[in-house]
């Protein structure tokens, strides 16, 4: 059997309950909010007929708007591959 302490006050269940429910919510927020983004570039990617990968990288720059540090990153490695 493991170390774990079972709570056996009702408020304490009650507590751990609800965190459990708020939690599961949160996750099926998230697997919605997965959903919708596959769907948009999918549907972007036939509206525009640009690759689904391309839009998807393109989706995750703007977001987190690191377009320098990804060119800054390429060149790094432009410069390690023609060193070999």
């Amino acid at each position: 059997m493991s170390n774990i302490i079972i709570p056996s006050s009702p408020a304490d269940i009650a507590k751990i309950k609800g965190a459990m429910q708020e939690i599961s919510n949160s996750y099926s927020r998230q697997e919605s909010e997965r959903e919708f983004v596959k769907e948009a570039i999918m549907d972007l990617a036939d509206a525009v007929d640009v690759p689904k990968k391309v839009l998807g990288k393109m989706a995750r720059i703007f977001h987190k708007q690191n377009m320098a540090e990804l060119l800054g990153e390429i060149e790094d490695v432009e410069a390690l591959m023609e060193a070999l």
